[in-house]
């Protein structure tokens, strides 16, 4: 393992634990997309199916159960917990329009004709401090694991073009993100993000 997909996974790690630390302490969910969550948590079940048929080392076993267990307890913690705090109203994303194609991609674009591989980034509203943090951990997560595939491209010989491909929309859509959050959270003000 190489450092970069090490801070790449303790980036995600902090994200996941920086928003399930704001739910608990304002004992409120306002302002986070529960859609966005519950796709986190299908992400997380589609992609570690694996955990019951291979095991590649005790790091990515324990990684996998942590951020399983972590997505469950944040939709755990948003639509029944605190479910008084969440407002469905504005958590307007059609989750339909994003799961039925990626799940039909899936079967098309895959390396062993599973559908294990699924992606999602939400934005919303106007965030809260703390939320913004999340976001910004998550969209690290994904740059550092850009430099991760360059990393063992150029020293393991080692390409997935799924991966890659995934990891560079995903960063470019978080570039925005960036941006704001450099120039707005970094000197105290609130970031409205785009809708």
């Amino acid at each position: 393992m190489n450092i970069f997909r090490l801070t790449g996974d303790l980036s995600h790690l902090a994200a996941i634990v920086i928003l399930l630390l704001k739910i608990w302490k304002t004992r409120s969910c306002a302002g986070i997309s529960g859609k966005s969550q519950l796709l986190f948590a299908l992400v997380f079940t589609t992609r570690y199916l694996d955990l019951f048929t291979s095991f590649i080392s005790l790091y990515n076993t324990s990684m996998k159960v942590i951020y399983l267990a972590c997505s469950y307890a944040t939709v755990y913690l948003i639509y029944l917990k605190f479910k008084a705090t969440y407002d469905g109203n504005h958590d307007t994303f059609r989750v339909e329009f994003l799961v039925v194609p990626v799940g039909g991609l899936s079967f098309l674009v895959n390396h062993d004709f599973s559908p294990l591989e699924l992606f999602m980034i939400s934005k919303t509203g106007e965030a809260e401090t703390i939320t913004t943090h999340y976001l910004f951990f998550l969209g690290l997560y994904r740059a550092l694991y850009l430099v991760n595939w360059i990393w063992r491209f150029y020293f393991e010989g080692f390409f997935d073009l799924i991966a890659v491909v995934a990891g560079v929309v995903q960063t470019i859509l978080y570039c925005d993100f960036f941006y704001l959050y450099i120039t707005k959270v970094l000197k105290g003000k609130k970031l409205s993000l785009p809708a």
